[in-house]
């Protein structure tokens, strides 16, 4: 749970999926209706008065304060301190790479020398940092928008560059759904915005899929990594020529 405001916001809305209007809410808790007009304006609300409350709504405390976590806004972009404490561990990232994907902590040890007691630690650390909600039987809720991704030049990408790029780009990419093409040109400065948001719809729509498959069997999906970039570039060699 965020902040007191968020609390309200989901009071008011279980007030109004449940019909009770603040008079009704005032007879239940034994106040006056200006009383609690005033309570959920200003948030002033002690852990007791939001139990009562909860009891008027015939709703349980934790299952509130779930809905309060389900309604924040997902993230886009981490922080670079967050970024950071992903990096520091090869393991914690391969972790928080199989949580973007979708990976339950089953799959991870299947394929991955990884035990339960390491999986279950790393889930906790991306908790911790923001990346899931961890919850009961070690599932969890992804804080990030189907939109995240990396900071261009944070910590993350920083150790992609160093790290993998080289590996990935080596590859022949002549398998079966693979493919890499470098397409040069000139346009219009106006119009490049608009195939940058091509490219994220792309993005999108992979990420969409691999959601979709996740209730397919195993032997009939495949892991791809799909990789969208464009810049304003020149070939360094192509450069140390110009006029």
């Amino acid at each position: 749970m965020s902040t007191t405001a968020d609390l309200v916001a989901a009071v008011k809305k279980e007030l109004k999926s449940a019909q009770m209007t603040y008079a009704d809410l005032a007879r239940a808790l034994g106040l006056a209706e200006s009383s609690v007009k005033r309570m959920l304006a200003r948030g002033d609300m002690p852990l007791s008065r939001v139990d009562a409350i909860c009891r008027a709504l015939r709703i349980d405390f934790a299952e509130l304060a779930r809905r309060v976590a389900d309604a924040q806004p997902l993230l886009k972009e981490l922080t670079a301190e967050q970024e950071r404490a992903v990096v520091q561990d090869d393991k914690l990232l391969l972790v928080a790479i199989n949580v973007l994907s979708g990976w339950t902590l089953e799959q991870m040890t299947a394929a991955y020398r990884l035990t339960d007691a390491e999986v279950i630690k790393y889930l906790a650390q991306l908790d911790r940092i923001g990346i899931i909600e961890l919850k009961t039987l070690n599932r969890y809720r992804l804080k990030v928008a189907k939109t995240f991704r990396w900071r261009p030049h944070g910590p993350v990408m920083q150790y992609f560059r160093e790290h993998v790029v080289l590996d990935y780009f080596g590859g022949g990419f002549d398998g079966a759904g693979e493919h890499l093409q470098l397409v040069h040109g000139s346009i219009s400065r106006a119009l490049a915005p608009a195939f940058v948001e091509r490219l994220q719809r792309l993005a999108q729509d992979f990420a969409q899929q691999h959601q979709t498959d996740q209730k397919l069997k195993a032997a009939e999906v495949e892991g791809y990594t799909l990789v969208l970039a464009m810049r304003c570039w020149e070939f360094e060699a192509f450069t140390r020529l110009r006029r």
